[in-house]
């Protein structure tokens, strides 16, 4: 069964000017000539004119009906799915895959635990009676989450700088 794609344009509402075309009439049937040639050189097929109510907005909530005059088309699908015959590629060789690439085992990686950021963030110890600590007073709850110890990163870097500050000046 053949199966058909459809298109609808608005049908000409104004004649066009062409040579030997006089009248209102004439122009009116000129124009919607050429609009109907244009459209079948295309490959599309005339079907019929209909006039179709459209709902549109007039002012800011009333709404109206207007009636639109269209010009329906019609032409095979080009692009049919039962048309599509896919190609099936060879499988391949085995002696296309070389003997050491083949025989190689697959290292396999242990999952281990992930830390949240909850238990890597050290969290202020209040003691009963002391008064609120500040913000101020607290530099590592800056209402960022911390994801990483940074504290300790920084402590370590700074032995490791104090350890090899002695030996870069000798040198």
């Amino acid at each position: 069964m053949p199966r058909y794609e459809y298109k609808v344009v608005p049908a000409p509402s104004k004649g066009r000017k062409g040579k030997g075309v006089k009248g209102a009439e004439a122009r009116f049937s000129y124009g919607l000539q050429e609009l109907m040639n244009e459209i079948a050189g295309d490959g599309w097929e005339y079907q019929r004119a209909e006039t179709l109510p459209s709902v549109e907005r007039s002012g800011l909530t009333s709404t109206t009906t207007e009636w639109r005059n269209v010009l329906v088309f019609r032409r095979l699908r080009n692009n049919d799915a039962e048309a599509f015959s896919p190609e099936l590629l060879p499988a391949p060789a085995e002696d296309a895959i070389p003997a050491d690439v083949a025989e190689k085992p697959v290292a396999v990686v242990a999952e281990t635990p992930v830390e949240t950021a909850s238990e890597k963030t050290p969290q202020p110890v209040q003691t009963a009676g002391a008064a609120q600590a500040s913000p101020e007073d607290q530099p590592w709850d800056n209402g960022v989450e911390d994801t990483s110890d940074v504290r300790g990163v920084s402590a370590s870097l700074e032995k490791l700088s104090a350890a090899r500050k002695p030996s870069d000046s000798a040198s």
